[in-house]
Order: C-alpha cells, then sequence, then structure tokens
C-alpha cells in the first residue's frame, strides 16, 4: 500500500498573533460588512484591512487599476509607437508560445491592427527557434521588414538578441515580467515591473498584463485615438479577457490589480465571451457562466499550451484572435487534438521518469531530482517536472537533449526558490531564466553530472527538514454550526481564487463520520461528517488511500475548503477535504 502522505497543518490563527490595530480592524469590518468575524479576520490577514479595501477587493472598478505611466520606460515606448503609427512603419508583435505569450501575443496584434494595416505577430517553435527571442525568430521577421519589434513575455535577458535586432534597423520594446539580470537589454524602452528602478508599486503582472499596461497608456494618446477605428471601451472589454486567461494560467499571485483584472475579466468570459474563448470552452466542455479561475488552470490553459508543447503555436494566437466562432472552432479541435496527443505523451514521460526516480532517489539524504533523458520531448517536460514535484515533494528539474545541449524544465515547491538557487549554480549552465517556482535552463551535456551535484548542494543548504515535508495553510478552526447559509454565500465573493488569495481551508476537530464510507472515480473519498447536528457531505479528491482510517475512527479532524454543488436546482454545501487526521 502506498504511503499516506502526511502534511503539516499551519493554522494561520495559532501562528499569527493579531496586532491590536489588526484587531481593531477586524471589529471594524465585521460590523461595517455585517460579515463573521472568522471571515473579517481572514481578509484583515489578506491586507484588506479598511472598508475601501474591502469594496476593491469584492468590487473592483476598471477606475482601480494603476497609472501606466508609473511604469519604467512607458513614455519612451508610447513616443516610439506614436512615431511608428504617424510615419505607417511595420510592427510585429513577437511573443512566448505559452499561455501567457499567446495571450499577449493576441491581444497587441489584435490592438495594432486597429491602428494600421502593417502589423503580423511571430511565435517562436520551442524546438527550431527555442525559448524567447533569438536570432533565428529575428530572422523569420526579417521577411516583413519591420523596423518595430514589441516583445511580450520575453525579452528581459535578451541582450544579444536586441543587439542583432537593432544592427538589422529594428527597434525593440520589451513587455516582460521575468526576473532581470544585473542589466537589462538596450531597448527603446524595457517594460518590466520587477526592474529595480521601476516605480510601478504592484510587481506581479502577468506578461500579457505588461502588455495590458502599454495599451492603457497608448489608449491615453492623442495620436493613437486618431489611428483608432473601434470603440475603446469594447476592446478593453475584449483584452480584460486575455489578461485573465493569461495571469490565471501563468500562477502569478491574485491580488492587488492582478486580482481586479481577474475578477472583471471573468465575469466578461462568463456573459459574453470572445469567439476563440467561447470555441475553447465548448471543446473543453465546460459551461459558459460557471467558469472559474480553476477552469482556466486545468481545463482551458492545457489546451492553449498544448499546440505551443508540441504542436504550432501560432494556432494558439489565430483562435484568441479569432472574430468568427465558426472559425473558432475549427482552430479549438486543432488544439483539442494536440491537448490529446500531449497527454499521451505527457503520460509516457511520467511513467519513465518515475521508474528512474524510484530507483534512484534516495528520500532520505537527496534534496532534489535532477534527471535527464535524451529522448524526452521538450513541450512536456515542465508538466511532468510538476507532477514529480506533487509526488515526491522536491525541487524537480527534467532535462531533454536539443541541438547538441540539454535543456531543461524546473519546477519548486513552497518555500524553496528555484531561480535563486539555479543562480548559485550558474557557473555550471549555459543560461537561465524564471522565478521563484518555476524557472527553464541549459546546460552543456558533459556537465550535467556537475550540474546535478551542485544543485543537490544547494537543495541541501536551503532545504530545512520541515520545508521537505508539505503543508496546508489553515484559515481558522471553526465548528461546522459557523457554516450557515450566509457565511457560504460572503466565503464564495472572496474568488476568484489563486496565489495569495487561495480559497480558505478550515479546520474542524472531532467530527464523526456518518454512514458507510466509499471510493468514487478514481481514487476519491466519499463520505458524510456529523459535528453536534450538522451534518455534511464530504468529498476527498484523490484521498481514497484514508478510507481504512475513516472506517475505523469514531471520531476524525478534517481539513476542508467549502464548495457547493448544484442538485435539483438547489445550490448544496460540500465540503471539499484536503486532509484527514
Amino acid at each position: 500500500m502506498t504511503p499516506i502522505r502526511e502534511y503539516r497543518w499551519m493554522i494561520r490563527q495559532e501562528l499569527e498573533a493579531l496586532s491590536p490595530e489588526a484587531l481593531e480592524a477586524v471589529k471594524a469590518l465585521s460590523e461595517q460588512l455585517s460579515i463573521s468575524p472568522i471571515l473579517s479576520e481572514i481578509l484583515v490577514s489578506r491586507g484588506v484591512d479598511t472598508y475601501e479595501k474591502a469594496r476593491q477587493y469584492f468590487r473592483p472598478q476598471m477606475s482601480d487599476l494603476l497609472d501606466p505611466y508609473l511604469m519604467q520606460d512607458m513614455p519612451a515606448a508610447v513616443e516610439r509607437i506614436e512615431r511608428a503609427l504617424v510615419e505607417n512603419e511595420c510592427i510585429v508583435v513577437y511573443g512566448d508560445y505559452d499561455v501567457d505569450g499567446s495571450d499577449g501575443t493576441a491581444m497587441l496584434w489584435s490592438f495594432f491592427k486597429q491602428l494600421v494595416d502593417n502589423v503580423y505577430y511571430f511565435v517562436p517553435d520551442r524546438i527550431r527557434d527555442g525559448y524567447g527571442l533569438s536570432n533565428a525568430g529575428i530572422d523569420q521577421i526579417s521577411r516583413h521588414q519591420p523596423t518595430l519589434l514589441i516583445a511580450v513575455d520575453c525579452g528581459i535577458t535578451a541582450h544579444q538578441q536586441v543587439e542583432y535586432a537593432r544592427s538589422l534597423g529594428i527597434d525593440v520594446i520589451i513587455c516582460d515580467h521575468h526576473e532581470p539580470g544585473n542589466t537589462v537589454p538596450n531597448a527603446v524602452a524595457v517594460l518590466d515591473p520587477l526592474r529595480p528602478e521601476c516605480k510601478y508599486e504592484f510587481k506581479y503582472l502577468c506578461g500579457c498584463g505588461v502588455a495590458f499596461k502599454l495599451i492603457q497608456a497608448l489608449l491615453l494618446s492623442p495620436i493613437v485615438k486618431q489611428h483608432l477605428r473601434a470603440e475603446q471601451e469594447k476592446l478593453i472589454q475584449e483584452y480584460l479577457q486575455y489578461v485573465t486567461l493569461a495571469t490565471t494560467a501563468d500562477i502569478v499571485p491574485l491580488s492587488g490589480e492582478n486580482r481586479t483584472l481577474v475578477k472583471l475579466g471573468l465575469e466578461l468570459i462568463n456573459t459574453n465571451p470572445l469567439p476563440g474563448i467561447q470555441a475553447l470552452i465548448k471543446t473543453a466542455k465546460l459551461e459558459t457562466g460557471k467558469i472559474s479561475t480553476g477552469q482556466i488552470v486545468f481545463g482551458l490553459a492545457p489546451r492553449i499550451n498544448a499546440v505551443g508543447r508540441i504542436g504550432d503555436a501560432a494556432c494558439a494566437v489565430k483562435l484568441l484572435a479569432c472574430p468568427s466562432y465558426e472559425q473558432a472552432l475549427e482552430l479549438a479541435q486543432v488544439m483539442e487534438n494536440d491537448n490529446t496527443t500531449r497527454r499521451k505523451i505527457d503520460e509516457e514521460t511520467y511513467m519513465q521518469a518515475q521508474e528512474i526516480v524510484e530507483s534512484l532517489l534516495n528520500a532520505d539524504s537527496d534534496s532534489a531530482i535532477v534527471l535527464h533523458e535524451s529522448s524526452w520531448h521538450p513541450g512536456v517536460i515542465g508538466i511532468v517536472a510538476s507532477r514529480l514535484v506533487e509526488r515526491y515533494y522536491r525541487p524537480t528539474i527534467l532535462m531533454t537533449t536539443i541541438d547538441g545541449v540539454a535543456k531543461g524544465s524546473a519546477r519548486s515547491i513552497s518555500g524553496f526558490n528555484i531561480y535563486d538557487a539555479l543562480k548559485q549554480c550558474e557557473d555550471k549552465l549555459i543560461q537561465f531564466g524564471g522565478h521563484k517556482y518555476a524557472a527553464g535552463l541549459t546546460v552543456e551535456l558533459e556537465k550535467i553530472d556537475e550540474f546535478r551535484e551542485a544543485f543537490q548542494q544547494v537543495a541541501q543548504k536551503l532545504l530545512s527538514e520541515s520545508l521537505k515535508k508539505p503543508e496546508i495553510s489553515i484559515e481558522a478552526e471553526l465548528a461546522l454550526s459557523d457554516l450557515t447559509p450566509k457565511f457560504i454565500r460572503i466565503l464564495s465573493y472572496f474568488s476568484p481564487f489563486g496565489p495569495e488569495n487561495m480559497r480558505p481551508i478550515f479546520v474542524t476537530r472531532g467530527v464523526e463520520v456518518v454512514g458507510k464510507p466509499r471510493i468514487v472515480g478514481k481514487n476519491h473519498l466519499r463520505f458524510k461528517v456529523r459535528n453536534g447536528y450538522y451534518i455534511y457531505d464530504a468529498i476527498g479528491f484523490n484521498l481514497g488511500d484514508h478510507l481504512y482510517r475513516v472506517q475505523n475512527s469514531k471520531k476524525i479532524d478534517i481539513a476542508f475548503s467549502v464548495d457547493e454543488n448544484e442538485f435539483a436546482g438547489e445550490m448544496i454545501p460540500q465540503l471539499k477535504i484536503r486532509d484527514i487526521k
């Protein structure tokens, strides 16, 4: 039998004593909003400690967005684009091949088509062109004879590539959100909130989000307004949908400005989706009106990513920017087929990687997993690395061979900054880039073992024994009687959920299991629990291994989030069990 994974329950109420000021804020919000003190305390712990912040949190407006001109180099970017419009220059939008890059490319290309005719887009082929801004990609776009290239979700470390573009008479504007190096490329403008000198207050936009801020700034320009062929309000509504998909799929914090963008964008996706998004929803067998961040991450995003992993990434841009629902459906079916193929390759690679790990991993001494197999498809190693992290809970790097070098994807665990860890091994790398929990890297084949050893040492130094044990962040301990209809309704308004605004998890101790627990689907545990007079349905996804202990315990402690299921037209509360003790 597979051993049951033990989690650390990190209960915020026990770990963080609220200051007198925070306690006052909890009391004030509870009274002003007429909500449970438990919910008020969750808000305050997330930085929502005034009535106005609560208004922005629950009912954000476009006016809550920050001034785009606060971003470093924004005036230079707008000025250069104004000149391109006046002189009718050729513009190329150059984007990455993931959801963020594809959405940003589709959005900017759609926008510039409303201004000029001489605009093109380019998305690199993962294998032929490699990641990000490359000389090979620049050579391909040069056939259009552009004088301005706008890079989306890439470019922040592309010093040599920007110089190459300049040598061909192509100016570059970069819209990126990845960590910059010690210096930024010599571009006309480098828009990236993570630049140390950038005064833009919110630092966690995705690449598409940065491109959206560029559009916001451009829409303030009299020259741009003169060229605009569409209604500004209509465009903004369309572009919010792109930003919502990209922000959610890129797993950036859903706080601050990102929360405003995603909450407003989800409303539009659920009421008036763009043709391409509507076609994606249809082929994913989802339902317009019920699209959540979870359905984007697990339903829509994999289909967009699939073509960038094993097919033609430009297909995703065509779909997202497609004005016709019928044409979009055809493109969505191509993406559906690619996603089916991707899943098959993904599963084969995962089984191979798992077999290697099982034979080589020493759970007591190995702090990281670093694997290389020359035959692995580069389009799935990131996904498989994430699956290995989920199974073994270790920082994981998977590499394959492309053009005589090892190229890999790195994924991490909570509390371990994998970008910083790679930086400590950079003398063993050709190049690397990324952020806290995900990164890409290139290694010389003969240096793989050397790199593996160096990375293991860094991981061993940085990872304490407690960090090797996964944790569940719990908001509060409560009784099931606290879960009133009003409590559950208000809790639903905390959505959209994502990093830094996760669905709240609670603990109830000493609940009684009612009736006979059973396994449903693929190892999901379904049962009922009673606490006093209150009985609730409960389901634990992938918790079937707990069946024996649930059957044989008079009382259990449960960590859970609260969800609702629709039954006979009525919304029924359900506890989504995260762990059982």
